[in-house]
């Protein structure tokens, strides 16, 4: 988890707030600020991992959609955590903490610069 000096966004919010927002539509709204942000990598870090992970878990529930029985008690399990994390990285977004989470974070650091 690191604090870091927040650089400003080119979408004219508080970078924090960018942040935040890159969480809050799931991987639809981390696609829309990775496109939209010129400058702060602190915004394109987090609409990066938003866009790895909730998209990743939106492709498990809907496999485990397919999966009868198992795929429920799977699903029931997964739906409060993702929800949870949710929460929490907006939250750490918010603070102007760069969190990488295991795995995904450096793949989400590696597209975060490349746009």
């Amino acid at each position: 988890m690191n604090n870091v000096n927040v650089d400003p966004s080119s979408t004219g919010l508080d970078p924090k707030v960018a942040g935040l927002l890159c969480y809050v539509f799931s991987f639809i709204s981390g696609i829309i600020f990775l496109a939209i942000e010129k400058k702060s990598q602190f915004v394109k870090f987090h609409a990066a991992q938003s866009l790895i992970v909730f998209g990743a878990l939106t492709l498990i529930n809907i496999i485990l959609g397919f999966i009868p029985i198992i795929g429920a008690i799977i699903a029931f399990i997964v739906w409060p955590l993702s929800f949870v994390l949710w929460i929490v990285l907006m939250l750490l977004a918010l603070q102007g903490k760069q969190t990488k989470l295991p795995i995904v974070g450096d793949y989400a650091e590696q597209l975060s610069r490349s746009f």
